[in-house]
């Protein structure tokens, strides 16, 4: 009997288009199962998981880059900080970014929001353990 790994509702958080493009292919030809939505911003982000229409598509997790205009990935976290026990919803978040400045390695380890710092690209086998942990997860809720 094959059982069906259940749908990951999953965000990217990045203002390179052409990077989301790929990580997004990359999701769709490794066959996860899920849907992905993208925001330019984390201001973008924030106004999405905020809004009450869209507490039924909230994501399972986030993919955050760090260097964005209006609203970057630190900004973010903390505004995320501020809202996330009203989303009824654990989210996790993973710092991707090609950033590889050891304060912002320091940074992210001490906030509790964040499940990891990943350097772009991502491996292809650590976001399928990514999403295999996830579909885990949703599996047992």
């Amino acid at each position: 009997m094959i059982v069906k790994k259940p749908s990951v509702n999953a965000c990217i958080i990045d203002n390179n288009n052409t990077y989301v493009y790929g990580f997004k292919k990359l999701i769709s030809l490794k066959d996860l199962n899920s849907q992905v939505s993208h925001f330019n911003n984390g201001s973008e982000a924030i106004i999405h998981l905020k809004d009450p229409l869209n507490i039924n598509n909230l994501p399972d997790v986030i993919f955050l880059d760090i260097s964005m205009p209006i609203m970057d990935g630190w900004e973010f976290i903390n505004k995320f900080a501020e809202i996330k026990s009203q989303l009824g919803k654990k989210i996790s978040i993973y710092i991707l970014t090609a950033s590889v400045d050891v304060n912002d390695v320091e940074r992210a380890k001490n906030i509790s929001e964040i499940s990891e710092y990943i350097f772009k690209p991502m491996a292809k086998q650590r976001l399928m353990q990514i999403f295999d942990s996830l579909q885990t997860d949703i599996a047992r809720q």
